[in-house]
């Protein structure tokens, strides 16, 4: 079983994309929509699209929220939707060879193209190196072992989060335990990289990444958050020297959002 788990926040004018594209692919998953902020755009969506609708009670929270999502999906390969991208027809395709081909995935992955100002962003030098840093991921043979799965994630962050599909009975719950609020995927990443199962990742533009002025991701550039945790991740895997130096070349990325 493969559920596409939406995380819907307010009243998102690109969900409707984003679900749509869950409907048109080739190997169909199930599809369940949940939020912390219902409101009956997103209800009109559910039953137009004859989803399950989850609401968690409490104060929107990017975990919590996550975690929420996570735990409404049934046993099996969940992908954590973000309400503003959108994914390839054959994405769902491609997670189930992986998984038939190596039945100990406990992540899989892909490249994206990146949307941006209404049209489809050239790959730069940022995404040259992330794919870089994703490439022992693509050693299959041996991407369960701690120190591969580790050797993507120390120079920074290359997995891309909405891209993940992740492997419920082997993870178990809840799957996001961090004290960040921007990092807390690269944090969760380097502590599934401990655990037993294997991290793949598929050099395919899978997901189209949305990048606009709304994003949790600008905000937290604007708030200086998200230098602080990424400076934070970079002091937890080496020497405080090194990670102030990884930090000047790793804040270039942030140029994406100007």
């Amino acid at each position: 079983m493969h559920t596409f788990a939406v995380c819907a926040y307010k009243d998102s004018p690109y969900l409707e994309t984003c679900i749509r594209s869950l409907k048109r692919q080739t190997i169909p998953g199930k599809i369940i929509l949940c939020t912390s902020t219902p409101s009956p755009y997103l209800r009109s969506m559910a039953e137009k699209y004859e989803l399950p609708f989850f609401v968690r009670q409490g104060e929107s929270d990017i975990l919590e929220d996550w975690n929420f999502a996570y735990q409404q999906a049934e046993p099996g390969l969940v992908t954590i939707v973000h309400q503003d991208d959108w994914y390839h027809r054959d994405y769902g395709k491609y997670v189930q060879e992986c998984w038939e081909k190596y039945p100990d995935i406990s992540v899989f992955s892909s490249d994206c193209v990146v949307w941006k100002n209404g049209k489809v962003e050239k790959g730069g030098a940022v995404q040259q190196i992330k794919r870089l840093l994703r490439l022992p991921l693509r050693l299959g043979s041996i991407s369960h072992k701690t120190w591969v799965k580790q050797a993507a994630l120390r120079f920074g962050n290359p997995i891309i989060c909405p891209s993940c599909t992740y492997n419920k009975k082997l993870l178990g719950t809840p799957l996001f335990q961090s004290d960040y609020r921007f990092a807390l995927d690269w944090d969760t990443m380097w502590r599934l990289a401990k655990l037993p199962g294997r991290f793949v990742c598929v050099e395919r533009p899978l997901i189209c990444y949305r990048i606009h002025s709304g994003a949790t991701t600008k905000a937290c550039i604007e708030s200086h958050q998200r230098y602080e945790e990424e400076l934070a991740m970079y002091q937890k895997i080496w020497p405080k020297p090194m990670a102030w130096l990884l930090m000047i070349f790793y804040q270039k990325a942030y140029g994406a959002y100007g």
